[in-house]
């Protein structure tokens, strides 16, 4: 069913009771919250506001317009740009003081509410990133004592873990040694959404989404993302038209091998996606939502070795994002995360060794806008012509490609990366697959052992920043040339039997990596083990649309997988 209004979207079962005596305000209410609890704030806020209309003496109702409209785990207050800042303090920080000015009806739980909320947002001006820090350290702390105060209470717990991640976003680990990130709180946070699933359990409750949401954020960087493997498969159904939580197992199955459930959960929550794009259409915030869950689909989907669906979501990536869209001036976060989404198309065709393809797609029209995604057009055009042995072409892209950069301020970010740094994988693949193609096969390894240390280094975000893993070429072009034990080390490495790749960079499963394995194990003579992958790799092979036949396309000799 087509949703025509705000009232006929189906977040699931779960309420929070305020107080207030009209029922459908409190209809609002729940619908705002259980769209933030999926990350959709600008509609969260847009359904407080209509239930604050309705009863405009309820505190709650206020509550939830400064909650909706103020930092988030996926917006903290370093993304926000001057503008945003001055216009969100300000805003908020009016609303709180409503809430306060109305608390005096209010339960003693909302009033409690209400009082940590205006340590978020505690002056309506912005400030310097060290007070924003000491405003999200003072509302997690506001948090504890609400929780503390009210236990058990599945909302509260829920409130209080986004407070305490919010104080370290998309760093609650490091990855390097395999531990919570210094001075965060990702245990405590963890802790308490482990005690949350069991009480609602033990009590025959539904589970909380958020909860599992954020349960999964917990654990996705960590070195045991499978320990959130279980509210993945809880999480899926609970909100049914929001996109965002039929998405979110699939960070976790990704990180376990499980690339057809994660495709699964993707297409989920790409049909919910289209209906609400055709209710609120592509000028907000959700738009890079809806990209991030087709980006995902992308991912799983180059990981099955399935062109058609890979490509099918690159380009409706593409559709989504024209320069009407993109050109944000006064959000450069979503900005530059939604150009940077553009780029993605790229990676797909390098994946697929769609040379032709790359070499007919025109460059982007606005190189300034679109300044990473020319960028990797460069770099895209230029391994086709490479693998083409076209090499005045690919040398005249190469050119291409570092003039790019000097587009891309140092201070650009995709997610989680500076995009020079990201980029700086795709110099080092491309220096590596001209140099192969030219014959300087010593040189183009060093070159590609090169990009598979700056893969490894980048930071945490998910799918990977570099979609295409280094380490494919790398194997493939090593078993070329006969380098048969470096390649299984390699291939080892990328499907996370070995201890040398931080967990989250691993690529479990994967059909590109086991064929690798498989042939490397076979030339070997390692019959037993070489059967145990070859049942992997033939279940993987079942799965693809493509002819898998090395771990990348850019190899020149390749091995059916039938006959390895």
């Amino acid at each position: 069913m087509t949703k025509h209004t705000m009232a006929d979207f189906d977040l699931g079962s779960h309420v929070f009771l305020v107080s207030t005596s009209s029922n459908e305000a409190q209809r609002f209410f729940d619908l705002g919250l259980n769209w933030c609890f999926g990350f959709n704030q600008e509609e969260g806020l847009a359904c407080f506001k209509a239930a604050a209309a309705l009863d405009p003496a309820c505190a709650m109702l206020q509550w939830g317009i400064a909650y909706a409209a103020g930092p988030f785990y996926n917006m903290p207050w370093c993304d926000f740009s001057e503008v945003e800042a001055t216009e969100c303090t300000a805003f908020c920080r009016g609303h709180i003081d409503q809430a306060l000015a109305l608390s005096e009806g209010a339960t003693a739980l909302e009033a409690a509410l209400i009082r940590a909320l205006a340590q978020r947002i505690q002056k309506p001006q912005p400030v310097s990133q060290a007070e924003f820090d000491a405003w999200d350290d003072a509302y997690a702390d506001a948090m504890r004592k609400v929780n503390s105060d009210f236990p058990g209470d599945q909302d509260v717990m829920a409130l209080f873990v986004e407070a305490m991640m919010t104080r370290n976003p998309w760093d609650l680990w490091d990855v390097k040694k395999a531990c919570p990130t210094e001075g965060a709180d990702t245990l405590e946070a963890i802790g308490l959404c482990e005690q949350a699933i069991i009480l609602a359990d033990r009590l025959g409750e539904a589970q909380h989404p958020a909860i599992l949401h954020l349960h999964i954020h917990l654990l996705e960087m960590s070195p045991e993302p499978e320990k959130a493997m279980d509210s993945a498969d809880r999480l899926g159904g609970l909100c049914p038209d929001a996109g965002h939580i039929h998405h979110m197992p699939g960070h976790i199955y990704v990180l376990c091998g499980e690339y057809e459930k994660a495709r699964i959960a993707s297409e989920k929550a790409i049909a919910v996606d289209r209906e609400y794009l055709a209710y609120a259409g592509p000028h907000n915030y959700y738009t890079a939502s809806r990209c991030h869950d087709l980006h995902l689909m992308m991912h799983a989907c180059m990981m099955l070795g399935q062109f058609e669906p890979t490509f099918a979501a690159a380009e409706e990536i593409c559709e989504n994002l024209t320069e009407d869209v993109i050109d944000l001036k006064d959000k450069p976060f979503i900005r530059y995360t939604m150009e940077g989404y553009f780029s993605m198309k790229m990676h797909a065709l390098v994946r697929f060794g769609k040379w032709q393809q790359i070499v007919d797609t025109p460059m982007p029209e606005n190189p300034d806008l679109y300044c990473v995604s020319t960028s990797m057009h460069h770099y895209a055009k230029g391994v086709a012509y490479a693998a083409r042995k076209e090499f005045s072409e690919a040398d005249e892209q190469k050119t291409c490609f570092y003039d790019s950069l000097q587009r891309i301020s140092p201070d650009r970010r995709f997610f989680n990366n500076p995009a020079l740094q990201t980029l700086g994988v795709g110099e080092k693949m491309l220096l590596g697959e001209l140099e192969y193609h030219k014959g300087s096969h010593e040189t183009a390894f060093e070159h590609l052992r090169e990009a598979v240390e700056r893969s490894d280094s980048l930071h945490y975000s998910e799918p990977w920043p570099w979609m295409h893993p280094p380490r494919h070429a790398l194997g493939a072009l090593l078993m070329e040339q006969g380098q048969h034990t470096e390649a299984e080390k390699v291939y080892r490495e990328d499907l996370g039997l070995s201890d040398t790749v931080v967990r989250c960079a691993q690529h479990a499963n994967n059909v590109w990596a086991l064929h690798g394995m498989v042939e490397c194990l076979t030339i070997r003579g390692e019959v037993e083990e070489s059967g145990k992958f070859r049942a992997m790799l033939d279940s993987a092979i079942a799965r693809a649309d493509f002819a898998v036949t090395s771990s990348c396309c850019c190899r020149e000799k390749v091995r059916d997988p039938a006959v390895l």
